[in-house]
């Protein structure tokens, strides 16, 4: 279910334009972010779709119909919706906050709470904690919550408004990756404000880039704004190491794969080693790094190991492989297969030789 912005407005009194004339598709089926800086109209063009906000002047499509002909309390309820903080009920359980969507569109209660307890399933959370309620989860838990809740509407459409900004990097970053599995399920046509351009790059089929006042900068696909970037506040927004942000787009199925030298934990490693060591355990995982000609007392144990940088999983795009080449105390990226367990190693050398003969190259920080 597609979406079309034409000539949209939204002005508030004493005069001030929220959004100007905003016209861009949202193609049914992906992710468009809306990004900018504060004040750029992101939140007003998102809540426009729902009627949160009424439109000055303009038309909003949805599926090709003026939203304007339907009901709002019908339209929203028909639309997924997820917000910074979750907007839970802190009276309800995890369960019934789920089920809170299908309850309105009329389902009997068990059937209501079955949908929840699938969707709870769907975002990646343990049975267990439907029975919680909200103040008893993690902030990266109660996104997932409000996740579910979303697509419990069962609708095309879901519409997210920086839902992962108040938690911290590491479950940001894993919430992202749920979203990213939940959409190669379920396809829904997704628009998702942000701040972030490096989580719209990450997430976005699409990229509306907004100015203050709100006018439609530049609207592409990541790869685009990167690499072409239609004026200097573009080239600003996306940041000037946006070279490096570009390697997300080059496949790294170029990038050769060398053999790592390994030791496994609980052994007992060689004496008078000149090179550094990959610990696995017994699947085969990486759990860091022996130095070499360091003093091991007795069986290999996670405490005499350094800390071994990022991964990289074989087939990534690039930029993975040079931030694990980069980020290892060995200068040696560890590669993974989808199992997780360590297949080889890659140099930052290796990583550059491959960026250098790539045909289309990376974009310049120009």
């Amino acid at each position: 279910m597609g979406i079309e912005y034409r000539g949209v407005t939204k002005r508030y009194p004493g005069g001030i334009t929220a959004v100007d004339e905003l016209s861009l598709t949202v193609e049914d089926g992906t992710i468009t972010v809306l990004v900018g800086p504060s004040g750029c109209g992101k939140t007003t063009s998102l809540r426009m779709i729902n009627r949160m906000v009424e439109p000055t002047d303009g038309t909003i499509l949805l599926d090709g119909k003026d939203i304007r002909d339907a009901d709002p309390a019908l339209l929203r309820r028909g639309i997924g919706y997820v917000i910074q903080h979750a907007g839970l009920f802190p009276h309800r359980t995890v369960l019934n906050n789920v089920a809170t969507v299908p309850l309105l569109a009329g389902w009997d209660r068990g059937r209501a709470r079955k949908r929840a307890a699938e969707l709870l399933e769907t975002v990646g959370l343990p049975a267990e904690l439907a029975k919680r309620y909200p103040a008893q989860l993690s902030g990266g838990q109660q996104q997932r919550v409000g996740v579910a809740r979303a697509l419990a509407a069962d609708s095309p459409v879901l519409l997210m408004d920086e839902p992962f900004s108040a938690v911290d990097p590491v479950v940001r970053e894993g919430l992202q990756d749920e979203l990213l599995r939940l959409q190669s399920q379920l396809g829904k046509t997704i628009v998702f404000v942000t701040h972030d351009i490096d989580e719209a790059i990450r997430l976005g089929d699409n990229v509306a880039v907004l100015r203050v006042g709100g006018k439609l900068a530049q609207y592409g696909t990541p790869s685009q704004l990167l690499r072409h970037p239609v004026d200097d506040f573009v080239a600003s927004f996306v940041g000037k190491d946006r070279g490096y942000r570009g390697l997300s787009f080059l496949p790294g199925s170029a990038v050769p794969v060398a053999e790592v030298a390994t030791v496994t934990l609980g052994s007992t490693p060689p004496a008078g080693r000149s090179r550094w060591l990959l610990a696995v355990n017994e699947a085969g995982e990486p759990r860091g790094w022996l130095p070499p000609d360091s003093t091991v007392g007795g069986p290999l144990a996670e405490p005499d190991l350094v800390a071994g940088g990022s991964l990289y999983q074989r087939g990534a795009p690039v930029r993975g492989a040079l931030d694990a080449a980069l980020s290892s105390p060995a200068s040696l990226g560890v590669v993974v297969d989808e199992a997780g367990r360590a297949i080889g190693a890659v140099t930052a050398r290796q990583v550059l030789d491959v960026i250098e003969n790539h045909p289309e190259g990376v974009g310049s920080d120009g």
